[in-house]
């Protein structure tokens, strides 16, 4: 079970790693902010839940949410035999992963720069 989660963690990380470009801000809090944002909008609107719309920044996140959500679900037809619990575990480790090749593991120093 653990090495399917894994394959389908890294499906949508190859997704979004080929499609997305919100994935390519200059600084990590940024980046943090962003991954954490869309990502749990993303399984909100996968679970049916309701949605954070109060700030503008919500409503940037949301959009990219609702693109990153109906593309999940197009193209990966076993998202549909998951329930929410298992969508809730397989955004966390998405996001954890995304967290660490786009800001923990990157090599990118202007990452880290506090003049830039």
């Amino acid at each position: 079970m653990e090495d399917m989660m894994k394959d389908r963690i890294e499906q949508l990380v190859d997704y979004i790693m080929k499609k997305c470009l919100w994935q390519f801000h200059s600084r990590s809090w940024d980046r943090e902010k962003q991954n954490e944002g869309i990502l749990t909008k993303t399984m909100q609107l996968l679970c049916d839940e309701p949605v954070d719309l109060g700030t503008p920044t919500d409503k940037v996140y949301w959009v990219d949410a609702v693109c990153l959500a109906d593309a999940f679900k197009s193209r990966y037809s076993w998202l549909a035999t998951m329930d929410k619990a298992e969508i809730k575990l397989l955004m966390r480790g998405l996001k954890d992963r995304m967290d660490y090749l786009t800001i923990t593991g990157s090599l990118n120093a202007e990452l880290t720069d506090p003049h830039y």
